[in-house]
């Protein structure tokens, strides 16, 4: 699981059949301390993120876990939506 900032929304005309009704967001991966790292990235929502919210992401075949289909086509998935932020730090605890 990665950390990542939902910056926007994706809007698809055609879509794999296993897609359909599934929301499509822009992430932006962050660091330990919160700050944007590497290019944003379009994630697969499994679980009703929305713009602003922090959100835990994965990758590879395990992004595709959260659904039904085992041929839901997606390498990006998010997973987790953080409540807070108050104890994502790297490493230490925040004062």
């Amino acid at each position: 699981m990665q950390l990542a900032r939902v910056i926007g929304t994706v809007v698809a005309t055609v879509k794999n059949d296993s897609l359909e009704g599934r929301k499509l967001l822009v992430i932006q991966s962050l660091n330990a301390n919160l700050k944007p790292q590497g290019q944003p990235m379009v994630a697969l929502d499994a679980i009703g993120a929305g713009t602003g919210e922090l959100v835990f992401w994965c990758r590879g075949k395990e992004a595709s876990f959260p659904f039904k289909r085992e041929d839901t086509p997606t390498d990006c998935t998010i997973i987790a939506i953080v409540d807070s932020d108050a104890h994502v730090t790297n490493g230490s605890r925040r004062r």
